[in-house]
């Protein structure tokens, strides 16, 4: 017979090789699985509820629901919401009702469920309601916002941890194993650093390691030992996990803020780079930084958001590396500057005021009087030009409509230069306390 060269081999990816069959050999997620353990008591009991695992890639959610499936005896039936439907969904309900009718429950696993529209989730709720399926869901993606309210209510919600570096250095233990079979038990071998270095250009996820060494020894071809410059050569072009829009991206870019305003010029750079390093559009960071400015520094140091402007601009100009570096002294300067959030929550107050208040007019004496008929109706009559009172302060005016008459929204904090600024605004409110001109009134 002849042997069809462009057959794929029949080998598995090192990831699925290595892939733990019974519940001992799993590796992390001691919170879940430990002695006492919600999930460990369901496990050894084999009464198993519906669920869904949260948590980075890499770190064994589908594994986990395989083993959870064995364990209780029970079929899995799993999807991927990336290429499944409604159709497949219907399909694998009905063979668990086939099932259960012989006495055997399923288990429905659906990856990446956080992919499914709002009428494919509810397409089997009724199974999962009425226990036709046990139904485990995985999702990288905060299921609170990705998972309908009503499965959420019927699923118990596990967060599962990035895997640390002892949990690594054992699936890496395991796979080099693995390896050697592969190799024809030939050996082998690591060196201490490039196991280190191995370890954490994995980045707490298991598969990633894995998909690494089996590069590295499929360029050793006959054994031997993975050095750090076969490394360089595994790692060359590798970047860190960084999910654009999702949880990662917020919760990196949710420490970048917080680091800014709790003055943290350190901390600050570190997420920055975190983000930049992880494919983070530089113009998106300068955006939030402007924010920053606006939102924590304010009128503290009015500098802070020409600086995060100049920093975008010359983010447009001139690109990587000369607009990260202008990024990066934005940032430090924003994290060095005195902060106030006194506009923004001035502004927020003023906002939510005229969201529930009614249209108040304009008073007269602010409206301007371009023609004869607008005079005659009194638009503008009694105005007080700033310009000519004394110090160009009208002492006893009121610019709100009178039903809002001395509304305070902006409150000056005591730092930087808003604290020069408070100490006028008072200057100018004593001035009104002591003036003896009337508000102005509307006629009758």
């Amino acid at each position: 017979m002849t042997e069809d060269l462009f057959a794929p081999p029949n080998v598995e990816p090192l990831a699925a090789r290595v892939r733990p069959r019974a519940l001992a050999e799993f590796r992390g997620q001691d919170h879940l699985l430990g002695p006492g353990r919600p999930l460990a008591a369901a496990a050894e009991s084999g009464q198993l509820h519906s669920m869904i695992f949260w948590g980075p890639p890499g770190v064994g959610k589908t594994t986990l629901a395989r083993l959870l499936a064995a364990q209780a005896n029970a079929h899995l039936a799993a999807l991927s919401a990336v290429m499944a439907g409604v159709k497949d969904v219907r399909s694998a309900v009905e063979q668990a009702k086939i099932r259960l009718a012989q006495g055997r429950r399923t288990v429905l696993f659906i990856d990446e469920v956080h992919r499914f529209n709002k009428a494919q989730q509810d397409a089997f709720l009724p199974f999962v309601e009425d226990g036709t399926v046990v139904f485990i869901g995985a999702t990288t993606e905060n299921p609170s916002f990705e998972v309908n309210n009503a499965l959420l209510s019927r699923a118990r919600v596990y967060r599962l941890r990035p895997l640390d570096d002892d949990a690594l250095a054992q699936v890496l233990d395991t796979a080099l194993t693995e390896c050697e079979r592969g190799l024809g038990e030939a050996e082998l071998q690591i060196s201490d650093s490039a196991r280190k270095r191995l370890i954490a250009a994995a980045d707490t996820d298991a598969r990633r390691l894995l998909n690494l060494l089996e590069l590295a020894s499929q360029l050793l071809e006959r054994g031997g030992v993975v050095s750090d410059e076969v490394l360089d050569e595994v790692l060359a072009g590798e970047t860190r996990r960084f999910d654009k829009g999702g949880d990662i991206f917020y919760e990196q870019i949710s420490a970048l803020h917080k680091a800014v305003r709790g003055s943290s010029p350190d901390a600050s750079l570190y997420w920055l780079a975190r983000m930049l390093d992880g494919g983070c559009d530089p113009l998106y960071i300068a955006r939030r930084v402007i924010r920053m400015a606006t939102e924590d520094v304010g009128n503290a140091d009015p500098r802070a958001l020409t600086l995060s402007l100049d920093a975008w601009g010359v983010l447009e100009r001139l690109g990587s590396p000369e607009g990260e570096l202008a990024l990066a002294q934005a940032v430090v300067y924003l994290a060095c500057a005195a902060k106030s959030n006194a506009v923004y929550n001035a502004f927020t107050k003023a906002r939510q005021q005229v969201e529930g208040a009614p249209s108040y007019d304009v008073p007269m004496h602010l409206r301007n009087a371009p023609t004869r008929l607008m005079k005659e109706m009194g638009y503008g009559e009694a105005y007080r030009y700033a310009h000519d009172e004394p110090d160009g302060y009208a002492a006893g005016e009121d610019y709100f409509p009178e039903e809002l008459g001395g509304t305070r929204y902006y409150e000056p904090v005591p730092r930087g230069l808003e604290q020069r600024i408070a100490e006028r605004l008072k200057e100018l409110r004593d001035l009104d306390a002591k003036s003896t001109r009337k508000r102005w009134t509307p006629r009758s």
